[in-house]
């Protein structure tokens, strides 16, 4: 990077995902209540793609209007079955919740990324993956949870692909690397495109 890059996101995922394409990078939380905001677009019904697409928009202008000439990423990602959006699991009774309505259906994972400069955006994709999850018994939810909580509360939809939540699944149509938050290919394409990476 010519500039320096900052993940406006806590996810060790996202940072591995970067540090392991080579891409350097800093890491700067950014605090936003995502409950409200997400509340609050879904009382207007907004699309759950619009939905993922402002958390993320949200979290990288804040964390670029405090570090001016940096590129700043932000992401979201939102689990989407129907119309309904959701969120990551509080508890484990929740995450059980979660995987007994997921079990036999086909939902889709909306992974968005915004990348800001000087409070301005510059670049914005959202990649879709749908996953089909296998029919799935309450002992098998219990024993899977047993094993896998507290790991997958940081997971929407209670499961991670990059761990035994994989066997969770029939099939899979989409990118992995959106299945794990992070539209990698497309953003290098970008980082690519503007002179940022070499080529």
């Amino acid at each position: 990077m010519k500039n320096p890059l900052i993940l406006a996101s806590g996810s060790k995922i996202r940072t591995e995902l970067l540090s392991s394409a080579g891409i350097t990078h800093s890491v700067h939380v950014a605090r936003i209540d995502e409950d409200s905001v997400r509340g609050a677009l879904e009382a207007e019904q907004a699309k759950p793609r619009d939905v993922a697409d402002t958390l993320a928009e949200l979290k990288a202008r804040k964390i670029s209007q405090k570090n001016p000439g940096a590129f700043v990423l932000g992401c979201d990602q939102i689990l989407q079955i129907d119309d309904r959006i959701l969120s990551k699991p509080e508890t484990i009774e929740q995450a059980k919740e979660q995987l007994t309505f997921l079990s036999g259906k086909k939902h889709m994972l909306l992974s968005a990324a915004v990348l800001y400069q000087d409070g301005e955006p510059k670049w914005r994709h959202i990649g879709m993956v749908r996953l089909y999850m296998r029919e799935l018994s309450d002992g098998f939810i219990d024993d899977y949870l047993g094993r896998n909580w507290p790991s997958v509360a940081d997971s929407v939809g209670a499961y991670k692909l990059e761990e035994e939540g994989v066997r969770l699944f029939t099939r899979i149509e989409g990118d992995h690397f959106n299945v794990l938050g992070l539209p990698l290919i497309e953003f290098i394409n970008h980082l690519t495109l503007i002179g940022e990476l070499a080529s």
